[in-house]
């Protein structure tokens, strides 16, 4: 049920390395992207603030090893971390607040369950400060095509 979940809202679009630019490495499936999403406009200045897609695998040292299932699935459904403090991020947690307590822990338990990957992202960057790495915009260009 967690891997149809986690297949279902779609976690590998972001948190798969190089899948938010159309090429994303299945080696590296679910272990954080190191390419980020801007969260604030890009035409406010030249530095938007910018999120990379954390680890979600339970490595201990760069993912969610060190996490309890109830932290994973509290994580999922309310976007705080494992301490409980809410985190800026572009993860709609905000639609997955409705899921149910077993539908989150399910996700949760097959997190845990995946092999673990050693992929450490960059931080995520305040708006003003430049990015270390490359990041995409979401909402703000559109083709007309």
């Amino acid at each position: 049920r967690g891997l149809y979940l986690v297949n279902l809202l779609r976690c590998g679009a972001c948190h798969t390395d190089g899948a938010l630019m159309g090429r994303p490495d299945f080696d590296r499936a679910l272990a954080g992207s190191s390419v980020g999403i801007a969260y604030t406009n890009p035409l406010d200045g030249n530095h938007p603030g910018v999120v990379f897609p954390s680890n979600l695998t339970p490595d201990r040292e760069t993912g969610l090893g060190n996490w309890s299932v109830d932290q994973i699935a509290e994580m999922v459904r309310m976007g705080t971390d494992n301490h409980g403090s809410q985190k800026l991020s572009v993860m709609p947690y905000p639609a997955y607040a409705t899921l149910s307590t077993g539908d989150a822990r399910a996700i949760a338990v097959y997190l845990s369950s995946l092999k673990p990957v050693r992929h450490q992202v960059p931080y995520n960057v305040s708006p003003g400060q430049k990015s270390p790495g490359e990041y995409v915009h979401f909402g703000v260009y559109r083709s007309k095509e």
